[in-house]
């Protein structure tokens, strides 16, 4: 595919990315998922060029500039991390941040958890509090260890009002109101962009992909950029363009980035 669309307007030009699976590879261990080198190389050149960078993910603010290693002195220009699919975000530029407190409905269901875990007979299921969401996580189990405890997982939504975002070998619990779709809007709005891109590899990444397509029709340059993180894609059928791996989507960073530099 031509980088020929993507070269007219570098300044009003959003480049919106998913982080795991996307900019970091898919690990056994999550706290270990440290952004792809070469990628994260690539950020702080496109940052010179592009009008916003962003991280749009379910992750919290906090893991994604640890695992990116991302500080106030070392992160690509003009940055901005929306986490746990816009629910809190962090402005790099202006050091502004947004991060919610616990809700009581999340408490509530982190407590509960544990025991519905072992009733649906998967209790070496790892729960992980990100503060204003719970996840679930089954990476490692067996293979039919995700569909055995989403029974469990749905009553807990519905006695506490939260939403279910499944994922890969993962499944959360949240609080409603915010996905990844509303976070591209509102940079594309900031921004007035006249081009966007987002690239991701799981379904939590669907509502974006949406997104650019209804910017699409108002008449916005856009390119949706499926990844397939494990060897295999649940997001192709959104996809104007498919990378087969983390590795590859790197390199079509720095090939962009090469574009814009000359």
């Amino acid at each position: 595919m031509s980088l020929n669309p993507l070269l007219r307007d570098p300044a009003r030009t959003l480049l919106a990315l998913d982080f795991d699976g996307t900019l970091a590879p898919i690990v056994q261990d999550p706290t270990k998922a440290f952004i792809h080198p070469r990628a994260g190389a690539a950020l702080f050149r496109l940052a010179e060029k592009l009008g916003q960078i962003a991280i749009v993910t379910g992750r919290p603010v906090a893991q994604v500039r640890e695992l990116a290693s991302f500080d106030a002195e070392q992160v690509p220009r003009g940055l901005v991390v929306f986490g746990q699919y816009g629910a809190e975000w962090w402005d790099s530029e202006t050091g502004e941040a947004i991060e919610p407190s616990q809700p009581a409905a999340i408490a509530q269901a982190m407590t509960e958890l544990p025991q519905a875990l072992v009733q649906c007979g998967v209790p070496q299921a790892r729960i992980e509090d990100k503060r204003i969401a719970v996840a679930v996580h089954t990476r490692g189990l067996d293979e039919g260890a995700a569909e055995r405890l989403l029974p469990a997982i749905s009553a807990l939504a519905q006695a506490h009002g939260l939403e279910i975002e499944p994922g890969r070998q993962v499944v959360e619990l949240r609080m409603p109101g915010s996905n990844k779709g509303h976070a591209v809007h509102e940079l594309s709005t900031r921004l007035s962009a006249k081009c966007v891109i987002y690239a991701g590899d799981d379904l939590g990444d669907v509502p974006a992909f949406e997104a650019l397509r209804q910017l699409r029709a108002s008449g916005i340059e856009t390119l949706n950029i499926a990844v397939a993180s494990d060897g295999q894609s649940v997001v192709d059928e959104f996809a104007d363009l498919s990378m087969p791996s983390t590795d590859a989507f790197a390199g079509w960073l720095e090939t962009y980035a090469d574009a814009l530099s000359i």
